[in-house]
């Protein structure tokens, strides 16, 4: 009882923390994701006041808030606009796998940490947090914008290919050849393909099946099925963020419409959660020693990230203003990136608190960038282009005083 009035206690007040945040934030105008951050490490190991009793409950719940981000994220679009977007977006997201990925293997072997290393950090560098930026583009009410499915494009191919990356980097880890890894990889693979076939040729009747008149039963179906699916693809070598996501280009429709008006409150409520575990999970006494490597890598990808956007916003024809604020809104690094990290510790100890540094900086820097990438550099440009303000000389005779011309009385 003791320790069940203490959970509830802890988890009241954690909430109720979350929402003063976010109340602050949006007065400010800004995303509350970087103060939920920073919630996170004052209250996380080493922290202020470090959480026991809610720890459990916590994790559990950072899982539950990537699962309904990226589910919610699956409702705005349908499976074949998922496929246009693969199919128009592969030479952006070879850009983006370059650009990015490049400086992070570069600065593993500049630091002596050899090239499993080296592939290891190439992947923190490289894929945007699926979470964050799905979390920013809601805050900034920007889901129907015309450069938003370039970005979701690019996030989606980043998400699937972790299906191949993630089963290759444990092979390397683990010392064993790529053919030995070989089921895992075509297990993973598999995975993909046969939900998204079931996705494009059977959507409708998932949804059929899913719909109902009730919004309680539609909610426990949706949430349930939805966390069925994210099981098992975590479980097959999937993400469990992807097997979300393809929940929900699977459901479309009145369906689709019903579970994000009544899933939209509960995804709030455990993103947050997801934000706060993040920083939970973050020793701020180990940031330090690594801060100023992991800054610099921060800024050089932070560019990368925001070209990239701007190339595959140009190829899709999308105009300059929202090409910028497709490029501010890739900049956040965050759960594959520590989930990445996590696995190389036992190779490279350092890459750990490196990566949590580097992810720190970039998950608070990127909604940032969303928001103001576009009005800087529009701001910058006008600034360089605007000439001079020369004073206009007055026409002559301006400012003296003129007299009518006097008329005869006779006249």
């Amino acid at each position: 009882m003791h320790d069940t009035a203490a959970l509830l206690i802890e988890l009241g007040a954690v909430i109720l923390a979350l929402g003063l945040a976010g109340r602050f934030a949006e007065r400010l105008g800004l995303s509350p994701i970087p103060l939920y951050l920073l919630a996170g490490l004052a209250f996380g190991e080493g922290g202020i006041l470090p959480l026991d009793a809610t720890e459990e409950f916590v994790a559990v719940g950072a899982e539950i808030g990537v699962i309904l981000l990226l589910l919610l994220l699956g409702l705005e679009y349908s499976a074949s606009e998922l496929v246009t977007s693969l199919r128009t977006q592969y030479p952006s997201g070879l850009v983006d796998f370059v650009l990015n990925a490049t400086p992070g293997a570069a600065a593993a072997l500049l630091l002596g940490w050899g090239p499993v290393a080296a592939f290891a950090l190439a992947g923190v560098t490289w894929v945007s947090s699926s979470g964050v930026i799905a979390k920013v583009l809601t805050d900034l009410g920007r889901l129907g914008n015309r450069e938003t499915p370039v970005v979701l494009g690019i996030l989606v191919m980043e998400d699937l290919l972790m299906a191949v990356y993630l089963p290759v980097l444990t092979v390397l880890l683990a010392g064993v050849s790529l053919a030995g890894g070989s089921v895992t990889l075509l297990i993973s693979l598999g995975t993909v393909g046969v939900v998204l076939y079931l996705a494009l040729r059977h959507g409708r009747h998932i949804s059929r099946a899913v719909s109902s008149d009730n919004p309680e039963m539609l909610l426990l179906v949706v949430l349930g099925l939805t966390v069925l699916v994210a099981g098992v693809a975590q479980r097959l070598q999937v993400s469990a963020a992807v097997g979300a996501f393809l929940v929900g280009i699977a459901l479309s429709g009145e369906v689709a419409e019903g579970a994000r008006k009544i899933l939209a409150p509960l995804r709030d409520l455990f993103a947050a959660v997801f934000f706060l575990f993040f920083g939970l999970s973050t020793a701020p006494g180990a940031i330090p020693p690594v801060l100023l490597p992991a800054l610099l890598l921060a800024v050089v990808t932070a560019l990368t990230k925001v070209y990239t956007g701007w190339y595959a916003a140009g190829r899709a024809l999308v105009g300059r203003r929202g090409r910028f604020r497709a490029g501010g809104a890739l900049v956040a690094r965050g759960e594959f990136s520590i989930v990445i990290a996590g696995l190389a510790v036992g190779t490279e100890p350092k890459i750990g608190p490196f990566a949590t540094a580097y992810v720190l900086i970039l998950v608070m820097l990127g909604p940032f960038t969303a928001r103001w990438t576009q009005p800087a550099l529009y701001g910058l440009r006008d600034l360089v282009r605007r000439p001079p303000r020369r004073r206009r000389k007055p026409p002559p005779g301006h400012g003296e005083r003129t007299e009518a011309p006097e008329t005869s009385a006779a006249g």
